[in-house]
């Protein structure tokens, strides 16, 4: 009996469950939840939303997707891709419109698996990935640019999108702050350095702790440097649900259907792709209809108690991997360890200083942005890919990532149209070819034309360019490379018929593919044609025009 599709790879890896693999898995979610919890906390604040609601974010969408996904080494949480999405909305509809606009992307996501739409990641290009990608990135670094410098905007300035935060940190260099731009530089320069001397400990916690003892104890510090805590309100305890009392209208879903989408698209394919990278790493292979089942339930899940979008971490799952993590034991234990935290030390999350975490989201943008790839994509790739990359890249920055993703597959799809309509082609024979180290003779009063690559609405004015002499009498189209056919060909291959009937010339095709023979047999092309008239070889073909 084949087994159901949606199933989670949690219950196929529990059969053969060791003790040894237990401890490991442990390990590996302890692990996992101390490098979650400063980056949640962080990505919290850049997506402009209270610092618990990162934790929470992890603590609930990190169970679920472990628990129902179909990776074995998944972690789910709030992810810097988000961070620019995320922000936009709550600026503009509030929290309630983001959680309405979570809980529509979670469907979508739902519906998505259960549609078997899992493989369709394949069709999102490399290059628009790594354009938004690296584009999120330096919206991330801009706009920490103004907590890492301690710089204080004038009353009723609340910039969005990135040029404005560049115009209003501009304006506010007059506020700079060096003890802020020390305990920054202090904790950027841990991130960098810590890791290559030691390898155990997260160098996010070592840099929380430093910066926290910075300003607790080096005098006159604390001055020029704000703390989470001063900024934001951090609760204790189990979050609230968050539907209760939200005023939910038509207009409201209305409003927020364009952010749902986004962030539906978003989590399918940062999941997905995370998802790809950790088989890489555990020999394993995930299931990707399930996976965009357990996103879309671990979505909705994480904003109705508090929480903001989720999907899956690349840096985390490669941790956890790294760590000896092998099923989704780790991930649901790394959800547990958070939740501890979140119910006795989360307080203690109020000492934080903000340039700390700006130096934390300076890495994560530095570590997302891929600039290598995106540099040797510039150098190599051919120039459409090229211009498909800046312009991705170039309208994330500026505008956000709906217009990113929207004109990049365009101009992706526009392009690849161009390069495959450009290698199509309808060309003559001569009279004397070699095929098969066999000497074809064509007659004199029979033209032979060879079809090349698929013919679509692209590429289907060529097959007008076919001439015919004055005492042509037979026509012979070659179609073994013609690969594919659609709606506009065909008619271009109706107009054809026509203009030879019209001068009494007889067509004969040779070697007719599968999908182009279906689609004649579909529009009456075949019947009009003849069946004696479709040959399965140039050879039969030939011989056959000879004798008519």
């Amino acid at each position: 009996m084949k087994s159901f599709y949606l199933k989670p790879k949690l219950f196929s890896v529990v059969k053969n469950y060791s003790g040894s693999q237990l401890t490991k898995d442990i390990i590996a979610g302890v692990i996992v939840a101390i490098i979650a919890l400063p980056l949640s906390i962080a990505l919290a604040l850049a997506s402009g939303v209270e610092p618990a609601c990162g934790v929470y974010t992890a603590i609930f969408a990190g169970f679920i997707v472990s628990f129902l996904g179909g990776s074995r080494v998944q972690i789910a949480g709030p992810t810097a891709a988000f961070a620019t999405i995320v922000a936009g909305v709550v600026a503009t509809q509030g929290m309630d419109g983001l959680i309405i606009a979570t809980i529509l992307a979670g469907i979508m996501l739902v519906l998505m698996g259960v549609f078997k739409l899992g493989g369709l990641i394949k069709y999102i290009p490399y290059t628009i990935t790594t354009g938004f990608t690296a584009g999120i990135a330096v919206t991330i670094l801009v706009g920490q640019i103004k907590d890492f410098l301690g710089l204080q905007y004038a009353e009723g300035v609340k910039p969005i999108e990135t040029l404005e935060k560049i115009e209003a940190n501009i304006h506010a260099m007059g506020t700079f702050s060096w003890q802020a731009l020390l305990v920054g530089v202090v904790c950027l320069a841990i991130l960098i350095v810590y890791p290559k001397i030691e390898k155990r400990v997260p160098p996010s916690l070592i840099a929380v702790i430093v910066g926290v003892l910075m300003v607790k104890f080096i005098p006159g510090l604390d001055e020029g440097v704000f703390t989470i805590g001063e900024l934001y309100s951090i609760p204790a305890g189990l979050p609230k649900f968050a539907l209760s009392g939200m005023d939910i209208s038509l207009t409201k879903i209305m409003a927020v259907v364009p952010d749902a989408f986004t962030i539906a698209i978003l989590a399918a394919i940062e999941s997905l792709l995370s998802c790809v990278v950790a088989d890489g790493m555990v020999n394993s292979k995930h299931n990707p209809n399930a996976e965009l089942v357990a996103q879309g339930a671990g979505n909705i899940a994480s904003v109705l108690f508090g929480g903001i979008p989720a999907t899956g971490a690349i840096a985390r799952t490669a941790a956890n991997a790294k760590n000896g993590g092998r099923t989704p034991i780790a991930g649901m234990v790394h959800a547990v360890v958070l939740f501890i935290v979140l119910l006795f030390l989360m307080p203690v999350a109020g000492l934080i200083p903000m340039p700390t975490i700006a130096a934390i989201l300076f890495m994560v943008a530095y570590n997302m942005s891929e600039w290598r790839e995106f540099l040797h994509t510039v150098k190599t790739a051919p120039k459409s890919d090229i211009a498909v990359l800046l312009v991705t890249f170039g309208l994330t920055v500026i505008f956000d990532l709906v217009v990113a993703i929207a004109v990049g597959m365009v101009l992706a799809a526009v392009l690849l149209m161009k390069r495959v309509s450009d290698e199509s082609g309808v060309s003559s024979w001569k009279y004397d070819v070699e095929d098969d180290s066999d000497k074809l003779s064509v007659p004199a009063n029979v033209r032979v034309f060879e079809i090349n690559g698929p013919m679509f609405f692209g590429a289907a004015d060529k097959l007008l360019d076919v001439n015919l002499k004055d005492y042509t009498t037979v026509l012979i189209l070659r179609m073994r490379s013609m690969t594919a056919i659609d709606a506009t060909a065909m008619n271009s291959l109706d107009h054809l018929a026509d203009r030879c009937d019209k001068q009494g010339v007889k067509i004969i095709l040779s070697h007719v593919n599968d999908q182009p023979l279906k689609a004649m047999k579909k529009s009456g092309f075949y019947k009009r044609i003849g069946a004696e008239n479709i040959k399965p070889d140039i050879t039969s073909a030939l011989e056959y025009a000879k004798k008519i």
